[in-house]
């Protein structure tokens, strides 16, 4: 896999300040499928991660191994017709936060045992995260900064020992102050920004932890540190970011030799503020809800033509199906969302938190949005209901760039968001 492209972007940072990559952070089939014809089109690679919760040695909530994920975005690219050095996977926050509950000592076992097997399967990017708590730490004082930099300092001679012989060596990514994965649980006015002093005692404890343990070439290794830029989204908001709030860091990270900054969280963010992020060294740029919302966004919009056009007895009722499939299992919103029962109903319909991405794998949900794209595929959908539904993907029919097909329609939707990104990381 082309890791060199990772030192590429980090090069171009420290020669002038230009040039990002996006993460794509999701497992759907059809937005990791969107990433790659863009990754086609453009001839770079597509970077593609998956968390320690999502996938794990036990499977995760995906139900998948890292060797499980690779041979899924593998089967993937290869319809993509995407070459496989240009597919490069990431592990975001591998460490023990899925264990943070049991005892240190078995946590850290599974965590080690977790980064192994996503180093062995040839993961490069690797975010190392020891920074929460774990059972028999002190409840009533903070995580020691030290504590944390030599658990992950552990976490690294884990990944360095498991090195495939012929495989790329990891790019480690270190730091942990981001906002809360896949969005905010209450509406907020403001986020703090990481203090450059944090992210420097950050880097100095790390770098001393491995210097430790004898991971030297390791260090020389690691290239991003993921701070708070100021930056949050929530069920109805999004925090814009602000350069003058993170104009401290932007000056830290410029004294830096080899390391950039990785930015958690930029979903919704619009594009020319994702362009200043890169400019500002935040060359790493971390979305997923933005993209399964807009996956969803346009399934919605594919259900509401079908019901415009068929008796309510051959309808796919994907809408409704997803919403009850939402309330069977309720674990993965229910702390999530607050309000009224309306309420609720609508977040689980359209918060920008996007729960919902939690529910495609259900059976049920799937052979609902099977039946919708089985029962609007038998002919061309209509101008009029395009005109209403999907205006923007219209305009691109109308002039040849895009099929009136009911996956060209969702892919084209995912696509315009990671346009953004594409827009950004170029500048």
């Amino acid at each position: 896999m082309s890791v060199e492209f990772l030192d590429e972007i980090v090069r171009g940072q420290k020669q002038g300040g230009r040039g990002g990559v996006t993460s794509v952070c999701s497992s759907h089939p059809l937005v990791l499928k969107a990433a790659m014809r863009r990754a086609v089109r453009s001839g770079k690679p597509v970077l593609v991660e998956s968390t320690c919760n999502q996938v794990n040695q036990f499977g995760g909530y995906t139900g998948m191994t890292p060797a499980d994920f690779v041979a899924y975005v593998g089967a993937i690219a290869r319809q993509a017709s995407l070459a496989p050095e240009n597919v490069l996977l990431g592990g975001d926050h591998l460490g023990p936060s899925v264990w943070q509950e049991e005892p240190a000592e078995g946590a850290m076992q599974k965590s080690v045992d977790l980064v192994q097997a996503y180093v062995r399967e040839g993961y490069v990017k690797i975010h190392l995260d020891a920074s929460m708590k774990l059972g028999d730490d002190d409840p009533g004082r903070p995580l020691d900064v030290e504590l944390s930099a030599r658990r992950a300092a552990t976490l690294a001679r884990a990944a360095e020992e498991a090195r495939p012989d012929r495989g790329a060596d990891p790019r480690y990514v270190i730091g942990t102050e981001v906002p809360i994965p896949g969005g905010a649980q209450v509406h907020e006015e403001g986020v703090q920004v990481t203090a450059a002093d944090d992210v420097r005692r950050t880097i100095e404890v790390t770098r001393a932890a491995f210097l430790h343990e004898g991971l030297d070439s390791a260090w020389e290794r690691v290239q991003a540190v993921v701070v708070q830029p100021g930056v949050e989204f929530g069920d109805d908001f999004v925090l814009e970011y602000r350069p003058e709030a993170a104009a401290g860091l932007v000056k830290f990270i410029e004294t830096q030799p080899g390391l950039v900054f990785e930015a958690h969280s930029t979903d919704y963010q619009r594009r020319q503020s994702l362009r200043r992020l890169v400019q500002d060294h935040f060359a790493i740029l971390k979305v997923g809800p933005a993209l399964t919302s807009a996956l969803r966004e346009a399934a919605f919009s594919l259900a509401y033509m079908e019901d415009a056009l068929l008796p309510a007895s051959e309808r796919s009722s994907l809408v409704e199906v997803l919403e009850q499939a939402m309330l069977r299992d309720p674990r993965h919103w229910q702390k999530h969302y607050h309000g009224s029962a309306q309420e609720l109903a609508f977040a689980r319909k359209y918060s920008l938190s996007d729960r919902a991405r939690y529910y495609w794998p259900d059976a049920q949900v799937q052979a609902a949005f099977a039946k919708l794209l089985a029962n609007l595929s038998v002919r061309p959908l209509p101008l009029a209901l395009l005109s209403q539904f999907a205006p923007d993907q219209l305009a691109r029919i109308r002039e040849g760039s895009l099929e009136n097909t009911p996956e060209a329609l969702i892919l084209d939707r995912i696509e315009r968001v990671l346009e953004d990104y594409d827009f950004a990381c170029e500048g």
